[in-house]
């Protein structure tokens, strides 16, 4: 008779080797959900300061600021996704890891109104620097039984802490200098994945790393969907914009299920089939999620247009809409449903991202958006995504 195997006691370290990219069953773990929650906080406070920023008529230093705190709450949650699609262990020192760096974020979301007030980014970076601290020691733990991702995982560990040294530097520049430094690096975080996945593969769940984008697009959409509820909220204290208000409530709704619908239309883990594919669709997704954020900033403008607590005209308001959408769902054509879409999906598209960005020229807010949002919506209902080469020869 053969015993079973007893399980490793909890306070013991298990080693950080390669998951097996094609392991059954992947799925999002409770800890990366419960990691995906404290971006709720900073993704909400970012958007709020984006949209206060638009009401007050400041365009351009609002998308600067809202750019630049955005890439730094993207860039951690991505870095540790694909970290965990790879090395998860789920261990002590994992999770105490994890929930150091969610530390970080709420307190990098303490440090976004500073950013958007005064273009100060002392806590922004410092709380920066804690979370990408943390991912230095779980790269370095990851290094000691990677096999063949070793070179890897020690060239992202080397990397990541030069840059934040350097991060750290940066607080002590002034004026043009700084901003310079903060542009190149920006652009030095994002070149490590590049370098380190030349000199030896990590390898990723591609089921797994998508279900993970998806989930924190529900996130963001959510937010969209919190400022359809405000909308609704203003309207019951203001019975001057009722009608107006009810419609942005109605008509977000529609909008955020169109994109949702969008999102989720084409199977996500053959965009990633490479290394090029796989760096497009991590990267792109910048642009997708910020528009996401952004949209429900923009939504909020709208309400402040409607209720006179704006210093935007409509048309403008209807920009802060439109723009979030029209990026979302080109970035999401770009990336996930070319590959998958027959050539009518693929034409429809684009054109409905040139009608969008037309519909701020008209009185009411939004409307064409809604309604070519609702085509495109049936267009993918009437054509399904193309079946991949291989699903078509497994069926035979």
């Amino acid at each position: 008779m053969t015993l079973p195997t007893a399980a490793p006691a909890k306070s013991r370290l298990v080693p950080m080797r390669p998951r097996d990219p094609n392991e059954p069953g992947r799925t999002a773990s409770s800890l990366e959900l419960f990691f995906d929650l404290v971006f709720v906080v900073a993704v909400s406070i970012a958007a709020a300061e984006l949209h206060h920023a638009f009401a007050e008529a400041h365009i351009i230093d609002g998308l600067i600021a809202y750019s630049v705190v955005f890439f730094g709450i993207w860039w951690a949650w991505m870095n540790f996704t694909w970290f965990a699609t790879s090395f998860a262990t789920d261990d002590w020192l994992y999770r105490v890891l994890t929930i150091v760096q969610m530390g970080g974020v709420l307190v990098l979301a303490a440090g976004i109104e500073p950013v958007f007030a005064d273009r100060d980014y002392t806590v922004l970076v410092l709380s920066y620097v804690v979370m990408r601290v943390a991912m230095v020691a779980q790269w370095l733990r990851a290094s000691r039984s990677a096999g063949q991702s070793r070179r890897a995982t020690q060239i992202y560990a080397g990397g990541i802490a030069t840059v934040q040294a350097l991060w750290l530097l940066q607080l002590l520049l002034t004026g043009p200098v700084s901003s310079v430094a903060l542009l190149v690096l920006i652009a030095a975080e994002i070149a490590i994945p590049i370098v380190a996945e030349r000199q030896g593969t990590t390898p990723w769940h591609p089921h797994h790393i998508t279900e993970r984008y998806g989930l924190f697009t529900l996130i963001l959409l959510g937010e969209s969907l919190l400022a359809s509820a405000n909308a609704i909220i203003e309207a019951l204290h203001d019975d001057q914009a009722l009608g107006s208000l009810i419609s942005i409530a109605v008509l977000t709704l529609l909008v955020t299920a169109a994109l949702w619908w969008m999102y989720f239309w084409p199977p996500h883990h053959r965009a990633i089939s490479a290394f090029g594919s796989s760096l497009r669709y991590g990267y792109v997704h910048y642009f997708v999620f910020a528009a996401a954020g952004a949209l429900s900033a923009g939504i909020e403008v709208e309400i402040a247009v409607l209720t006179h607590h704006s210093k935007l005209g409509e048309v403008t308001a209807s920009f802060t809409i439109a723009v979030p959408i029209a990026i979302f769902v080109l970035g999401i054509w770009w990336i996930a449903l070319r590959g998958a879409a027959d050539r009518v999906v693929n034409a429809v598209i684009p054109l409905a991202v040139v009608l969008i960005l037309l519909d701020p020229i008209l009185p009411i807010p939004f409307a064409i958006t809604a309604v070519v949002m609702t085509m495109l919506v049936a267009v993918l209902v009437l054509h399904p995504p193309v079946p991949h080469p291989l699903e078509v020869v497994l069926e035979r």
